[in-house]
């Protein structure tokens, strides 16, 4: 067995931690490949657990998991590591892989609010189940629509819109929720979904993103800090002005308001 280490991983002084390693808490048949990927993971020593990684991609490892079910993946968001999490996935770590409580990627990143690692994670966009549930049957968007980061107030919608991740945007505004007006405009920095929308030039979903949180009840009059509308943040020139005069909302009575 440890002669399959060098091969694997660049030479370093957890080589000897995983050969000290005794506790059987990974299971005693476990491959050391194994081991040592979820090892380095959840130390966070980025290159080593590429490194390992990469190898274990190309034996169809990647996903294999450690005693309380979770892969690596699962490892590097509980630890708190986006870095591996950003590289697990770029080698085909399946997002959707679940532990032995039903807890995928994104439950485990809205339980323990974890900003950064949702940010990575909802960048990924179509590959992510946005209807995962873990086996207590909770499902992770009810978690993130709880979660508000503290450092700067962002709540999970405001996340997605940030990513341009229009599907979660979707799940999200369709979410029965008695607050969704305060929710829709609860502020980060003094900036509301609808700015953070008006401010993604050049992003295709930009229109349909707008429309949509309009919908939800965005409301279009608020100013930010800077004493901004959304529509003062639109990009200049014939486009944006298309833009503006494209996203309306109907209102319960049937009538439109417009972005300005």
């Amino acid at each position: 067995m440890t002669e399959a280490v060098p091969s694997l991983v660049p030479s370093g002084p957890l080589q000897t931690a995983v050969f000290s390693w005794s506790s059987g808490a990974l299971g005693p048949t476990e491959p050391v490949q194994q081991v040592i990927l979820h090892i380095y993971t959840a130390k966070g020593l980025r290159e080593y657990a590429f490194a390992a990684a990469e190898k274990l991609a190309e034996l169809g490892k990647l996903d294999s998991k450690e005693h309380k079910g979770k892969t690596a993946l699962l490892v590097a968001v509980t630890a708190n590591h986006p870095e591996i999490v950003q590289d697990l996935l770029s080698l085909g770590a399946d997002i959707n892989a679940c532990d032995v409580k039903g807890q995928t990627a994104l439950h485990l990143a809205a339980t323990y609010g974890f900003p950064r690692v949702m940010q990575v994670i909802l960048s990924i966009g179509p590959g992510v189940n946005l209807e995962a549930r873990n086996y207590e049957g909770n499902i992770y968007l009810i978690v993130f629509l709880c979660f508000q980061e503290i450092k700067s107030n962002k709540t999970v919608l405001h996340l997605a819109v940030k990513e341009g991740n229009i599907q979660l945007v979707r799940h999200l505004l369709k979410t029965p929720l008695d607050n969704m007006r305060d929710f829709v405009n609860m502020k980060a920095h003094g900036h509301t979904a609808l700015h953070m929308a008006a401010g993604l030039h050049g992003s295709p979903h930009q229109e349909e993103m707008l429309r949509l949180l309009l919908s939800g009840g965005a409301d279009p009059s608020i100013r930010n800090l800077e004493n901004d509308q959304p529509a003062h943040l639109l990009q200049n020139g014939p486009h944006g002005e298309q833009v503006s005069s494209r996203t309306d909302r109907q209102t319960a009575n049937g009538h439109y308001v417009s972005l300005i």
